[in-house]
């Protein structure tokens, strides 16, 4: 049977269009790569202008309020988390939390309209969900890394589909009995 190949893009309702491209083309750096001009829809933004025409679009929508559990964003190496980081903090938001998932360190905050943004680096292993762990990403990248390191194994009833196996993953014997 086929399936999706992968998600394409999303699209929220925003309210003050030039505040919500400010935050995302500055915070995220995002690229506006369509849309927007008089009597426009919609903003198109991309993190790859050269290979995907958008990610996220931004519609104007005075009477809507968008209602996402979280619209995540990845970053590439480790030290684009911590600057994406900063970034943030140095616009003023809000954050929820900052932790350490075992396959991933993510960033919560909030955009200017009160979305809940989440930018993460994939740490490439596998390890249990849900887990979250507070972490800082004052730390240097090398004591980021012996946290992962550091994490005990975690039992699961799920096999590993994602991630290098690091030997965190115990499976709960099926039937087992006390």
């Amino acid at each position: 049977m086929s399936s999706v190949s992968s998600l394409g893009h999303v699209g929220i309702s925003v309210q003050d269009m030039d505040k919500m491209l400010d935050f995302y083309t500055r915070v995220l750096g995002l690229t506006i790569t369509d849309g927007g001009g008089p009597g426009g829809r919609g903003v198109f933004l991309s993190a790859h202008p050269e290979t995907e025409h958008h990610e996220f679009v931004l519609g104007v929508a005075p009477d809507r309020k968008t209602n996402a559990q979280q619209i995540s964003f990845t970053v590439g190496p480790l030290d684009d988390l911590k600057d994406r980081h900063q970034s943030a903090k140095d616009y003023g938001c809000q954050f929820d939390r900052i932790v350490n998932h075992g396959i991933a360190f993510g960033c919560y905050f909030r955009d200017p309209e009160d979305n809940r943004v989440e930018i993460y680096w994939s740490t490439g292993i596998d390890y249990p969900q849900p887990h979250g762990d507070p972490l800082d990403l004052l730390q240097s990248n090398e004591e980021l890394l012996r946290v992962l390191e550091q994490m005990p194994p975690k039992e699961s009833e799920s096999p590993r589909y994602y991630g290098r196996d690091v030997g965190k993953r115990l499976t709960a014997a099926v039937g087992a009995t006390d």
